[in-house]
């Protein structure tokens, strides 16, 4: 039997090849004549979107049989994975909106889960050729992707972590496309810090590799929309919370995540520990 770092290493590299053809796949299709529909919660879907799941399915049934997998797209619900101890969450085309607003900020998706922790994900943006690897055990790093290629072992490998944010000025990532009402009351309480658009779970990986400092969402979303991120920026030394400065637990009721901040340098922690249920508590 493998051991655990033998273990790792063939989930990760099974994730990596599984977003890549995905990946390729998204980009191929974003040249034709997309279908799109609407979802029950009024979100589009596209055959981008079915198509590169399909692929992930396919890809990580072969590589990792037995693994339960919960897609987005698929046929996929809690009670599936009540009582497992590890499943697989994939979010097949994170960004939907911004995918067919021609804009590069979407990204391809797939997380471990173990005993309801994130502890490793792949994230890759393959409009931006950049894919982002970590587990919690061995750390985080990106790979630069040849467009031409789609090839993991041709890019090259950069190890990936935090900054130390900027203490007048941090930066919050935040949505191009949902700005709620509880998201927008959050990071009021949160300011002063700059405000960068960013598209997607793509804000997770660009805190893991210091290109942002924190990012937060008031209201609660699907578990696959960021387990991913969290295992990345978790392995690059940040942490995604909930308002208890608790870690985000996975497997929930209806795969719902409660509402949650991914920050980056421990400072920022310190700064968010006296946000609870969405108010600041005083001193």
């Amino acid at each position: 039997m493998k051991g655990t770092q033998e273990q790792f290493a063939d989930i990760k590299e099974a994730f990596i090849e599984a977003a890549l053809a995905a990946g390729k796949e998204i980009l191929a299709r974003r040249q034709e004549k997309l279908r799109t529909t609407s979802k029950a919660d009024g979100s589009p879907v596209t055959d981008a979107d079915l198509r590169a799941e399909e692929i992930i399915r396919a890809r990580l049934g072969k590589d990792l049989p037995g693994m339960p997998i919960i897609g987005e797209e698929g046929k996929g619900a809690a009670v599936d994975v009540a009582g497992q101890k590890r499943f697989i969450l994939v979010d097949p085309l994170d960004g939907t909106r911004d995918f067919l607003d021609g804009s590069a900020h979407f990204t391809v998706n797939i997380a471990l889960i173990e005993n309801r922790r994130s502890i490793a994900g792949v994230l890759h943006a393959p409009a931006l050729g950049r894919l982002f690897v970590g587990d919690v055990a061995h750390g985080a790093y990106e790979i630069a992707v040849e467009r031409d290629r789609f090839a993991a072992e041709t890019g090259s490998r950069r190890a990936l972590r935090v900054r130390s944010a900027p203490a007048a000025n941090p930066v919050a990532l935040e949505s191009r496309s949902h700005r709620e009402p509880a998201t927008e009351s959050l990071l009021e309480k949160l300011a002063p810090f700059e405000r960068r658009s960013v598209g997607s779970s793509l804000k997770f990986a660009l805190i893991a590799a210091g290109e942002g400092d924190f990012y937060a969402r008031g209201v609660s979303l699907n578990e696959w929309d960021i387990a991913a991120g969290d295992a990345v920026l978790s392995a690059a030394g940040g942490a995604v919370v909930d308002f208890d400065d608790e870690p985000v637990l996975y497997g929930n009721a209806r795969l719902k995540a409660p509402p949650f901040i991914a920050l980056g340098d421990s400072a920022i922690r310190a700064r968010t520990r006296r946000i609870k249920g969405g108010a600041i508590l005083p001193e």
